[in-house]
């Protein structure tokens, strides 16, 4: 597969570094689909306390939540093949293929300006309540987070990753560094605020981790 870039081959290096990521991802396609038209069905109920793997999720605020931003099946037109993952940083949405011009879609906090990066990858495996390991390039910038660089943060309430993540490996079997993660920040949802990883609703990545099949046949695509 030929993959364009969108910068430099430098840029993206000094970006992704500074990040605290790795370089091997490959910039997506400009296009491969439309924006949602019609909202087919909603699921503000799915919201409330949640009982996982013996930790408590709270409740979210749902109404404090944009309704844009909040789970739903839309119309969604499309060429990828279903099972297919569709991040669009600039709508802040996160479209899983259901096929028959459907997808579910999710709100999702994206990168900050300089943390941002664009590519296609595959899902080559997942985790249900990760432990965090921030990259050394981070806990220079917070100090504060510099003991779990090694040993990391246990799996938890107020853990950076959730209660689930799905990990990013580009074409050629390479860890990306770059996440699928469920946030206890749900208010951050709609913003750029993360340090490049996409995050969800621990509410939603849960619902979306049920779907997902690790391969390489889980194509991601994470569109700037």
């Amino acid at each position: 597969m030929r993959i364009r870039n969108a910068m430099t081959a430098l840029g993206l290096v000094a970006m992704l570094v500074s990040a605290g990521y790795a370089t091997t991802a490959a910039a997506a396609p400009a296009a491969t689909a439309n924006s949602a038209t019609e909202t087919i069905k909603t699921f503000d109920g799915d919201y409330g306390v949640t009982t996982d793997n013996g930790f408590q999720l709270p409740a979210i605020p749902i109404q404090k939540v944009k309704p844009q931003f909040r789970r739903q099946i839309v119309q969604y037109k499309t060429d990828e093949a279903e099972g297919t993952i569709i991040v669009n940083t600039r709508e802040r949405h996160l479209y899983y293929i259901l096929g028959n011009g459907e997808a579910m879609r999710y709100g999702i906090g994206v990168g900050k300006q300089g943390f941002s990066w664009s590519g296609t990858a595959y899902i080559a495996w997942k985790q249900e309540w990760p432990n965090w390991h921030p990259p050394k390039e981070m806990a220079v910038r917070r100090p504060e987070i510099a003991k779990y660089v090694d040993g990391g943060m246990n799996p938890g309430l107020s853990n950076p990753l959730g209660a689930r993540a799905m990990y990013l490996y580009n074409e050629k079997g390479q860890d990306t560094l770059f996440r699928l993660h469920g946030t206890p920040e749900w208010a951050s949802i709609g913003t750029a605020a993360s340090s490049g990883c996409i995050r969800l609703i621990n509410q939603d990545v849960i619902d979306l981790y049920s779907r997902v099949l690790p391969g390489r046949s889980t194509k991601v695509i994470v569109i700037q």
